[in-house]
């Protein structure tokens, strides 16, 4: 196989990895939050807007996988085995650091929500809580920012 092909692939690959991941990662995650926000309000109808916010909080590391293709699109016309290699590595590093963080998140949010139901005010304390997993995933943005900038 050719080296521009070569590249190419392995660059696809990373972005997909990077995107894909990423957004099943915020799917999965806000599917579980969406999950024990059904529940809870059953016995909390109330306290929906809270539940909104927490089961909200899991998708954003669908967005930080957009935003990290963004800084590397420039790339994918004609990569260099480096560049292609580059995107890859920071595809996977996106994909599995974000799907990671995402589900973490989501368990910690979920909690949050099923203790809201029982009538226990922890909203502002499961945000604070939440934003540590959500940490690594914009960690992965910086490292792709600082990837990207290596390789031009």
């Amino acid at each position: 196989m050719e080296m521009n092909t070569m590249a190419l692939i392995l660059a696809y690959l990373g972005v997909v990895m990077m995107v894909g991941l990423a957004g099943i990662a915020s799917a999965i995650g806000t599917a579980m939050c969406g999950q024990a926000s059904v529940g809870a309000m059953k016995k909390n109808p109330s306290a929906f807007g809270s539940y909104m916010i927490l089961s909200a909080l899991p998708g954003s590391q669908g967005l930080y996988g957009f935003v990290c293709f963004f800084m590397v699109q420039g790339f994918l016309a004609a990569p260099t085995m480096l560049q292609g290699a580059a995107i890859f590595g920071a595809g996977m590093l996106v994909g599995l650091v974000n799907l990671a963080a995402s589900i973490y998140q989501a368990k910690v949010c979920s909690n949050g929500i099923v203790a809201t139901g029982n009538g226990h005010d922890v909203m502002g304390k499961t945000l604070i809580l939440a934003a540590f997993p959500e940490l690594y995933a914009i960690l992965t943005v910086a490292a792709t920012f600082l990837i990207s900038g290596i390789i031009k």
